[in-house]
């Protein structure tokens, strides 16, 4: 791990491991967010004609192999600069530098994106006579002000975050079972048609929509950005990343499974971007309705925190490392041992952007796929730079594991290829203007 001083006396710059593997399991899963089905399910239904849990779990095979070998990698290297860090230390610095640009896209945007639909959220809502300026302005504050309190206080918040959540998932589980009982008793309750239903059933289409059921998923990379703030990373992080791909697919897929079950033809929705609001509404009536729309908000607040903690400690490890200015983006609060500069940075980008994409529609749709140019980007240099440093560069030191050291990081990067490969045509071009200032910078 690169130490580079901040003082005439070049002390090392270093993090406090303060976080425990339930810390980083919170921290990951108010990332992705409990709720990280529901904006997809109308969409996911139509793509895969009916099987968005079958095509959700498949997804978290192929995720939960992209987090074994984020986890590898950071016992090898536990930094703050994530995929950064990874693919510049075991193939190449350069190519790390340019991992971890495209990273930033992702990092960014995230708790930008978040600020504009908490925004709006609140606006339409609960604030009408409050100009959105002003909304965003609340709202980008107060994600700053609990990240640079330090690791801590953000960790207690995404508890009770994680908590309210909670609540309102099981309020849906309550109300939903309740409801397919009533119509149907048991038979309602358990079917095998939302796995596998062979009037629809279509290989095709699966792959297609397990491309787009990924993005559940986004986000779970973050955990080992806080890899200098936990302690034990060689064991945490993994045990983290694997077990917070586990429980949000086991729970997206319960979720979207009660909602097939009410709602089975997709065809009658008459907004998919909406669909499980509907789905909830016929459930639980206009309780359950407002509640979950008031837990989709909470949810996108504790995603926006996270993603900034995640994306100020991304710059650290780049400033430390000097590829970014070292003076700015390395330095760490002496009280709260905390990348202040950054997490400022982060909330100016944030609220200006949101301010921004307010005023230009459809761009928000066009950043949302943006986001994941930088992400699965990052998961093809993490995948390959697990084959590279287990299989190539420690053949001398030990026999290479075929599977495990070769066969599933080529897995990892083949499947997140694929996914890359069919993004937006839009988001690879404003990506490629994007890589291409990166490797100019270089």
């Amino acid at each position: 791990m690169s130490e580079i001083g901040t003082t005439s006396e070049m002390r090392p710059v270093r993090l406090k491991r303060v976080l425990t593997l339930w810390d980083l399991i919170f921290y990951g899963l108010v990332l992705i967010q409990p709720t990280a089905p529901i904006p997809l399910f109308g969409v996911a239904q139509k793509l895969s004609n009916g099987h968005t849990v079958t095509v959700i779990l498949v997804a978290m095979l192929a995720m939960i192999v992209t987090a074994i070998n984020y986890g590898r990698m950071a016992g090898v290297y536990p930094s703050a600069g994530s995929a950064y860090t990874y693919v510049g230390k075991a193939i190449n610095p350069h190519l790390g530098f340019l991992v971890g640009w495209a990273m930033l896209l992702d990092y960014v945007l995230q708790p930008l994106l978040n600020v504009v639909w908490i925004s709006a959220a609140l606006q339409s809502r609960y604030l009408h006579s409050v100009p959105y300026f002003v909304t965003a302005l609340f709202v980008i504050v107060f994600m700053t002000a609990l990240n640079l309190n330090g690791i801590k206080t953000s960790a207690r918040t995404n508890k009770l975050l994680m908590f309210a959540m909670c609540l309102v998932i099981a309020g849906f589980f309550y109300f939903a079972i309740r409801y397919l009982f009533h119509m149907d008793r048991w038979a309602g309750i358990f079917s095998t048609e939302p796995f596998y239903n062979p009037k629809t059933f279509d290989p095709h289409l699966i792959w297609g929509a397990t491309s787009f059921a990924a993005l559940t998923y986004i986000g779970f990379d973050g955990i080992t950005t806080l890899s200098e703030d936990v302690k034990n990373p060689r064991r945490n992080i993994l045990l983290a990343t694997v077990l917070v791909c586990v429980v949000t697919g086991i729970l997206s897929g319960v979720e979207v499974y009660l909602g097939q079950r009410i709602w089975p033809d997709w065809h009658t929705f008459s907004n998919l971007e909406t669909a499980f609001m509907d789905v909830c509404n016929r459930a639980g009536g206009p309780v359950l309705f407002q509640a979950m729309g008031g837990i989709l908000i909470l949810a996108a607040l504790g995603s926006g925190i996270t993603g900034g903690l995640g994306a100020a400690r991304l710059l650290f490890g780049m400033g430390r490392d000097g590829v970014l200015p070292r003076s700015f983006f390395a330095h760490l609060s002496p009280k709260s041992n905390t990348p202040t500069y950054n997490i400022l940075l982060i909330g100016a980008v944030a609220y200006f952007g949101a301010i921004g994409l307010n005023y230009i529609g459809s761009a928000y749709e066009h950043a949302g796929e943006l986001l994941n140019f930088g992400a699965f980007l990052a998961f093809m240099g993490v995948n390959l730079s697990v084959f590279w440093h287990f299989t190539i560069l420690n053949r001398k030191e030990r026999r290479p594991r075929i599977f495990i050291d070769a066969v599933l990081p080529l897995l990892g990067f083949a499947f997140c290829g694929l996914i890359w490969l069919n993004l937006n045509i839009i988001a690879k071009i404003a990506g490629g203007i994007w890589f291409a200032i990166g490797l100019s910078y270089l």
